[in-house]
């Protein structure tokens, strides 16, 4: 009876971390609300770009419990 529980707070706490992340990638390669408002475009791209490495690192460390292939 605790499994969904379980889940949505593990599924709650890895898109916290993936939001901070992307946080912190975005200000670390210069992707700015600057960026945003000249060029569109390239945001959405570098911040495609974030998103994806995030939620990769967070399955890879996290649901998955940093296994090696």
């Amino acid at each position: 009876g605790t499994l969904l529980k379980h889940l949505a707070e593990i599924d709650e706490s890895c898109y916290g971390c993936i939001k901070d992340m992307m946080s912190k990638m975005a200000e670390q390669e210069g992707v700015t609300e600057q960026l945003k408002a000249t060029d569109q475009m390239a945001w959405v791209q570098k911040m495609n770009s974030i998103k994806h490495r995030a939620e990769e690192f967070i399955m890879r460390e996290y649901v998955y419990g940093g296994f090696e292939e």
